[in-house]
């Protein structure tokens, strides 16, 4: 009976040895599967954290870029308003020297009829009605470097 105690206790070690072995095994795998969950989550934590430095960076670009377009935006329209006041005052200059000019045709007209003398009196154009055509088609139109450099 000795001997089959002995026995006995022989295989209930070998079965605790293999039984710690294999929890060995399992507690390794543990381990390392933790090890290399930790290692993916600090490597997901870097990446989220370059996407939001990135999309940081591109909103300062962004904010920018608005900065710099909002300020041509308003340069240009300051530059059309004055334009387009200088427009005003020249469309009413016109407006007074076509009057005139209605005046000086209107007393030459009459000077023709007393005085018997054949005047050439050429009639007036009205570019504001025909504004497509340009009144000396013979000189172009050519852009100046100043309003080139106002659009840089």
């Amino acid at each position: 009976m000795a001997s089959s105690s002995s026995t006995s206790n022989q295989t209930t070690q070998t079965t605790r040895s293999t039984s710690s072995s294999e929890e060995d095994i399992i507690d390794n795998r543990k381990r390392k599967r933790m090890i290399s969950n930790r290692e993916s989550a600090r490597r997901s934590r870097q990446r989220k954290q370059q996407h939001l430095d990135d999309l940081v960076n591109q909103v300062a670009h962004l904010k920018e870029d608005n900065a710099r377009i909002s300020m041509q935006a308003t340069m240009i329209m300051d530059r059309f308003l004055s334009l387009d006041s200088d427009n005003a005052v020249l469309r009413a200059q016109l407006a007074e020297l076509t009057g005139r000019l209605q005046s000086v045709n209107s007393v030459s007209r009459m000077l023709e009829e007393f005085s018997g003398v054949d005047m050439d009196i050429p009639e007036i154009p009205d570019p504001l009605m025909r504004p497509w055509q340009i009144p000396c088609p013979a000189q172009p139109i050519v852009a100046s470097s100043a309003s080139a450099c106002m659009f840089e």
